[in-house]
């Protein structure tokens, strides 16, 4: 049997009870319109309107990663194939959108600043060493800083930008990151607004990317839970 059998590229989920899993299946599916114009406020242009395909309910609040979720969001890749870039068992997306015009929206979500840590835990030499060549790329188009490990410390936070560049830079496509950070959740320690800017200019200031080339398609978005409770 294949490794590629064998690591689940979909994952239905059931009605999450905290955290960020529980407010953003919120978002999707009971207040898409939220979402959609925070995000257009923070892009900063006008997008056609956007299909969410993860999570959500009919779909079993199902969340992908590796080639699920390029067919989930229905494009292509076709100068740089994501197998030729990063190994199986990659990022596993909180949340995929796309338009009717071809633009596609990778999300990651947070509740708790603690979760912004993060460090590579491949086991086998050549699924480290393709990240770590994938991760050399990206860094060195953003001019990011050279005496830290991208690897390390804020790995999924370089991860998700890794894969922006993919589809964007590597592949023409009409690509979008969106971190989302969710604000006074009762259950995560009711970070406020305030302190996730902090922490994500720590995390931006350890990479070296404070201003980057790919920073008008990266998109942070605070959303306080309280009116969505």
């Amino acid at each position: 049997m294949s490794v590629e059998v064998l690591i689940m590229p979909r994952f239905p989920q059931a009605i999450a009870q905290r955290g960020s899993q529980k407010w953003l299946q919120i978002l999707v599916n009971r207040r898409p319109e939220l979402l959609e114009r925070l995000i257009h406020e923070r892009l900063g242009s006008q997008h056609d309107r956007i299909q969410w395909v993860s999570p959500v309910e009919k779909d079993d609040y199902a969340e992908y990663r590796d080639r699920s979720f390029i067919e989930r969001l229905d494009v292509k890749l076709e100068k740089v194939s994501l197998e030729s870039y990063w190994p199986l068992g990659g990022p596993r997306w909180d949340a995929l959108g796309r338009t009717e015009d071809s633009e596609v929206f990778l999300v990651e979500a947070k509740s708790h600043i603690e979760e912004l840590i993060s460090t590579l835990r491949a086991r086998d030499d050549s699924s480290k060493n393709k990240i770590r060549g994938s991760l050399d790329k990206i860094r060195g188009f953003m001019n990011g800083r050279n005496d830290v490990d991208w690897a390390s410390g804020f790995y999924q936070y370089a991860n998700r930008l890794a894969h922006l560049y993919l589809l964007r830079e590597l592949n023409g496509l009409r690509a979008y990151l969106v971190f989302i950070y969710f604000t006074n959740d009762p259950d995560m320690g009711r970070h406020s607004e305030a302190e996730w800017k902090g922490a994500i200019r720590l995390v931006k200031s350890y990479l070296g990317i404070d201003r980057h080339r790919l920073e008008r398609y990266v998109a942070d978005i605070f959303v306080d839970t309280s009116i969505l409770a």
